[in-house]
C-alpha cells in the first residue's frame, strides 16, 4: 500500500503551477476587462468563481497525473524510466487504487466546474467540462491514446492554456479580451514546453514501447530547440499589449530571466545525463507561474493607472 508521501508524489506536484498559473492570468484579465462586472455584488462573486476554477484546474492536472499513472503503469511504459515515482509502474499501489483516485479527482473537479458554470449562467460550459475530462482520460487511456500518438502538445495546449485561461476570465465577467487572449497563448506555449521537456527525458523509454510523442517524432535536437522556441514565445507575447497596457505590458516579459536556465540545460544535448533533465521540468513549471503572476500585476496595474 502506497505511503502519503508516495500518493503526493504519484500526484506530481512539480505539474501543479500549470494548473495555477491560467486562473491568476484569467482572473487578471476579467478585472482588467471590466472591473465594474468583476467587483459587483452577487451570489457568488467573481473572486469565488476564481476560487473554483482554481479547484477545477488543479483537479483535473492531478486527475490526468494518477490516469496518466494508471494507463502508462498497465501498459509497462514506465517499467523502465526516469523520473519521480509512478505508483503503478513501481508496485507502490494497486493499479485500480490509482484509478480510483483519478476518476474521484474528475469528479470533485466535475462538481466544482458545473456549480462554476452555472452560477456564471454559462451552461454550456458544462459541455466543455465533459470534454476537458474525456481529453484528460484518453491522453493515455482507452484503446487509441492520444499521447501515444504525438498529440499531447497539442491537447495540452488547448485544454492548459485556451480553455484554461478564457474558461476563468469568461466566468467572471462574461466576456474575453485581448490580455486574456494572450495570457491563454502563453500559458498553452508553456504547457506545451513542460510536456516536451518531460517527453525528451523519456525519447529512449518512449521510442521503445511505442509511443510516439511529438518528442519521439521530431528526434532529440530538434524537440529541444521546440521546447527553447515555445518559452522565448511565451514570454515575448505580451509585448502585443503594448497599445493597450503601455509600458506596463514589457512586465511579464521580465520572466525570460527564468527560462535562460532550463533553456540553455534542453540545448545541452548529449551533454546532460536524462535524470538531470529532470530539474528542468520545476523551472518551467515555476517560469509559468511567475509569468502569470507578472502578467497578472501588468493587467490590474494598467487598469488601476487608467482608472485613476
Amino acid at each position: 500500500m502506497a505511503t502519503a508521501a508516495q500518493w503526493l508524489e504519484g500526484a506530481r506536484p512539480r505539474t501543479l503551477p500549470m494548473a495555477v498559473a491560467p486562473v491568476v492570468a484569467g482572473t487578471a484579465a476579467a478585472f482588467e476587462a471590466d472591473q465594474g462586472a468583476w467587483l459587483a455584488a452577487g451570489p457568488v462573486p467573481a473572486w469565488a468563481r476564481a476560487l473554483l476554477a482554481l479547484i477545477v484546474s488543479v483537479l483535473l492536472q492531478v486527475g490526468v497525473n494518477y490516469a496518466n499513472d494508471y494507463s502508462d503503469g498497465i501498459r509497462g511504459t514506465d517499467d523502465v524510466r526516469v523520473g519521480p515515482l509512478r505508483l503503478t509502474g513501481s508496485g507502490a499501489a494497486e493499479p485500480a487504487a490509482v484509478k480510483r483516485a483519478a476518476f474521484a479527482c474528475f469528479g470533485v473537479a466535475g462538481l466544482a466546474g458545473t456549480v462554476l458554470a452555472l452560477s456564471s449562467g454559462l451552461w454550456w460550459l458544462i459541455l466543455v467540462g465533459i470534454v476537458c475530462v474525456l481529453a484528460a482520460w484518453g491522453y493515455t487511456g482507452g484503446s487509441r491514446p492520444y499521447g501515444y500518438m504525438g498529440l499531447g502538445d497539442v491537447m495540452v495546449f488547448v485544454f492548459f492554456g485556451l480553455v484554461a485561461t478564457l474558461g476563468t476570465a469568461v466566468t467572471q465577467v462574461g466576456s474575453l479580451s485581448g490580455p486574456a487572449w494572450v495570457a491563454a497563448v502563453s500559458i498553452g506555449l508553456f504547457a506545451m514546453a513542460l510536456l516536451m521537456a518531460n517527453n525528451v527525458r523519456d525519447i529512449p523509454t518512449d521510442r521503445e514501447v511505442g509511443k510516439r510523442t511529438l518528442a519521439v517524432r521530431l528526434g532529440d535536437s530538434r524537440a529541444r530547440a521546440a521546447f527553447a522556441a515555445q518559452c522565448a514565445v511565451g514570454c515575448l507575447l505580451p509585448v502585443l499589449l503594448v497599445g493597450r497596457l503601455g509600458l506596463w505590458a514589457l512586465l511579464p516579459v521580465l520572466a525570460g530571466a527564468l527560462a535562460v536556465g532550463p533553456v540553455r540545460s534542453m540545448l545541452r544535448a548529449g551533454t546532460l545525463e536524462r535524470a538531470q533533465l529532470i530539474p528542468v521540468l520545476k523551472t518551467t513549471g515555476i517560469l509559468t507561474l511567475v509569468f502569470s503572476l507578472l502578467f497578472a500585476a501588468a493587467v490590474v496595474g494598467s487598469a488601476l493607472t487608467r482608472a485613476s
